[in-house]
């Protein structure tokens, strides 16, 4: 299969990229930051995905998967307009299978900064609209939204004992995801599952049911 994955030079976007190489698919890579796999069947091309102009040439994609995002830098832009503009690119065409967009908990929840909360609710109607398109090649689209995930951007809060504290007493499994998990998702959601379609899958330890019920003694 040829996987193409935006945002591959760090966290999510690079364990899914080894993951799919570790199954022996053959995965092209978009970053705006340097190679960072080594790897005989993965292609890397240092581009914004915001320069459509500048966008490499690849044909026949059978799985797009929009990992690209950023947090407080232009997100409408790069997390949702850049997403719409690489999936009618490389997509939407007749040799696709599967596109999956990673999307977070916080369009579910609104938890988050304003304008990150708003790109990522954009991704769950997108996803719905690109599925319903796709459908007539037998293809599937969904987005997959995780909670917390160990990413160097969140270092900031793992690292410090008393936010990483108030952030597990949020989440009832009382940790975040590695991007092992959320690749093994990705992978699951793109390769194996064949009939779920136009759906915003949840992953976040059970956060957004805490609903921190207080009553009297």
């Amino acid at each position: 299969m040829k996987i193409l994955i935006t945002g591959t030079s760090q966290g999510i976007g690079k364990a899914i990229a080894e993951y799919f190489l570790e199954k022996d698919n053959e995965v092209i890579g978009i970053d705006r930051q340097d190679k960072s796999i080594e790897h005989k069947n993965y292609t890397h091309f240092k581009c914004d995905v915001r320069d459509y102009d500048n966008l490499p040439d690849i044909k026949n994609v059978n799985v797009l998967i929009n990992n690209a995002g950023t947090q407080n830098e232009d997100d409408i832009d790069i997390n949702l307009k850049a997403l719409i503009h690489i999936t009618e690119k490389y997509g939407v065409q007749d040799n696709i299978r599967s596109i999956l967009n990673i999307g977070s908990a916080s369009a579910h929840t609104g938890a988050e900064f304003p304008e990150y909360c708003a790109s990522k609710g954009g991704i769950l109607a997108y996803t719905k609209n690109v599925a319903m398109r796709i459908a007539k090649y037998g293809a599937t689209c969904n987005s997959l939204d995780p909670g917390g995930v160990l990413t160097p951007l969140n270092d900031c809060v793992i690292n410090d004992p008393v936010l990483w504290q108030q952030i597990m007493d949020e989440t009832p499994l009382k940790r975040w995801a590695s991007t092992r998990e959320i690749a093994e998702w990705a992978y699951f959601l793109t390769m194996t599952n064949r009939f779920c379609t136009g759906q915003n899958i949840l992953v976040d330890g059970g956060e957004a049911i805490n609903y921190n019920f207080v009553w009297k003694d």
